[in-house]
């Protein structure tokens, strides 16, 4: 039974839509004398990610759901291979010692983005087409075991660790929903385990970053900067902020700004009330899309459902943990608010496939 999509998950998808590109403009302002300029960035989220974004979701919106699940193995193909391209000389392109994007004429596409969505998609659709065998060794671990290993692979060589912690997390979380015993899901964290081991020795910098968590004090100048700083716009917010625009952090202070910092940004400018209610924001959504999932008709719309909801909120999370000092930093940014073309249009098309499953309800 088919009905029209869900109004509240609708307007939070705008409210978010709003709120990051305003937020987005006062957090760009400190890319001044930088060499992209604060009215480039705004322009290039609102025309490609906040414009091509809302054709993927309402694209997304109108193919009904099943279709993912049919299609599942080879979009996530083809999303594993576009990632390697990264690799690639004249086709990746690097910045900071990360592989992460590839040159589209005069822009820039992160094909890492598009393979979080396809992995879920296809961890959905291998949970629910597997059922009870999801628990065998030949049909459900080793497969999963397998992808796991690839993707984790592809996201060590680039480096992106953040992503890659995110995606395994969320992967692990939807493996215990679509029936995974619980010993399994014990192997699949010694699995994850081996792949951290593996991220410390082949990129020695996430040592550092775990030093700073424990010890936020430690290189101030260096490893521990940004959550320093991060520390100081938060301590100026104070409860109401210091209004709109009116950021000091943002300017030679804080590292990335309009990226992976926003949320220190939002601190100083909005204050604890901004920070909680972006954070009550992300929470209504979370239990909107539980409530929506109760009433689909079928277990892979609740297992994709639930694998989007908890890519996205799960990165919110992480970004706001590792800013506050309650988890490593990991360089992950902010959906819906920070600067990325490639998460923007990602994102929405998870929320256009979020509001197809909406329309259907069990009889």
């Amino acid at each position: 039974m088919t009905r029209s999509r869900d109004p509240v998950l609708f307007y939070l998808t705008i409210i978010f839509l709003v709120a990051g590109i305003l937020i987005l403009a006062s957090a760009s302002l400190g890319l001044l004398g930088a060499d992209t300029s604060p009215a480039a960035v705004v322009f290039r989220q609102v025309i490609i990610g906040f414009g091509i974004g809302l054709i993927f979701l309402f694209i997304a919106d109108r193919i009904p759901y099943r279709f993912w699940h049919r299609a599942a193995f080879w979009i996530f193909l083809m999303s594993f291979a576009v990632t390697l391209l990264v690799f690639v000389p004249g086709i990746g392109f690097s910045s900071g010692g990360a592989a992460r994007w590839i040159s589209v004429g005069p822009f820039f596409l992160q094909p890492a983005e598009f393979l979080k969505l396809s992995f879920i998609i296809y961890l959905a659709a291998l949970l629910a087409s597997r059922g009870r065998e999801i628990n065998s060794l030949s049909f459900g671990i080793l497969p999963m075991a397998i992808v796991i290993l690839g993707v984790g692979a592809l996201f060590i060589m680039q480096p992106d660790i953040g992503t890659l912690g995110v995606i395994m997390a969320s992967g692990m979380i939807l493996f215990f929903i679509g029936g995974g015993k619980v010993r399994y899901f014990t192997s699949m964290g010694i699995l994850l385990f081996i792949l951290f081991l593996a991220t410390l020795y082949l990129r020695p910098y996430t040592v550092e970053r775990l030093v700073v968590f424990v010890n936020p004090s430690f290189d101030l100048q260096g490893a521990g900067y940004q959550l320093h700083q991060a520390a100081i716009a938060f301590g100026s917010g104070g409860i109401f902020g210091k209004g709109f625009g009116q950021s000091i952090q943002k300017f030679d202070y804080l590292p990335e700004p309009a990226g992976d910092a926003i949320f220190a940004v939002i601190g100083e400018e909005f204050g604890f009330f901004g920070t909680s209610l972006l954070l009550g924001l992300f929470l209504v959504f979370l239990w909107r899309v539980f409530i929506i999932l109760r009433r689909t008709p079928d277990l892979f719309a609740r297992l994709l459902g639930s694998g989007i909801v908890i890519l996205i909120t799960l990165q919110a999370f992480v970004n706001m943990g590792a800013l506050i000092g309650i988890l490593p930093l990991t360089g992950l940014t902010m959906p819906f608010i920070s600067q990325g073309g490639s998460s923007l249009v990602v994102t929405l098309t998870g929320m256009g496939i979020l509001l197809n499953i909406s329309k259907y309800k069990a009889n």
